[in-house]
């Protein structure tokens, strides 16, 4: 079986000029890999907290994605993006999450085009996180994640 773990660098020892790159020329540094959460468990707390939830697993996502890779906008501003134009994050995190699989070389799971389940109220939500989720799940528990996961 492949060995997908990120390669590990001594990155106190090197400057701006030694540290490895990626094909984009971003600076290589020890991947940090993410949480897979419980799609289940999470739809469960955002029907309970009427929706807040989700803009905690915006939080949670983004800032793992930007812990990941050295590009994409973060967990804040996922959070902000979720509470005033809620169709720009399933977009973009759809973007993040297509292009972290194509510079690891994999086939994305999801494209920026899953953006668009937001013009079907509710069920497109759903859908949308849904799939997101099992995505981001896939990728983490493929480089080492627990197999098993919870929420947070």
């Amino acid at each position: 079986m492949p060995d997908y773990r990120a390669p590990t660098y001594n990155t106190a020892a090197m400057t701006d000029e030694t540290m490895p790159t990626t094909a984009a020329g971003h600076p290589l540094r020890p991947a940090q890999i993410g949480t897979p959460r419980s799609v289940g468990l999470t739809i469960l707390v955002s029907i309970v907290t009427f929706g807040i939830w989700t803009i905690v697993w915006s939080y949670q996502n983004g800032e793992e994605l930007k812990e990941y890779r050295p590009v994409g906008i973060g967990g804040v501003a996922y959070l902000l993006l979720t509470l005033f134009i809620m169709p720009v994050t399933m977009f973009l995190m759809a973007n993040e999450v297509e292009s972290m699989y194509k510079e690891a070389g994999e086939e994305p799971k999801i494209t920026t085009l899953w953006g668009l389940w937001f013009l079907l109220p509710l069920i497109g939500h759903i859908i949308w996180y849904v799939r997101m989720q099992n995505a981001i799940n896939s990728f983490w528990q493929a480089r080492g994640a627990t197999t098993s996961p919870g929420l947070t």
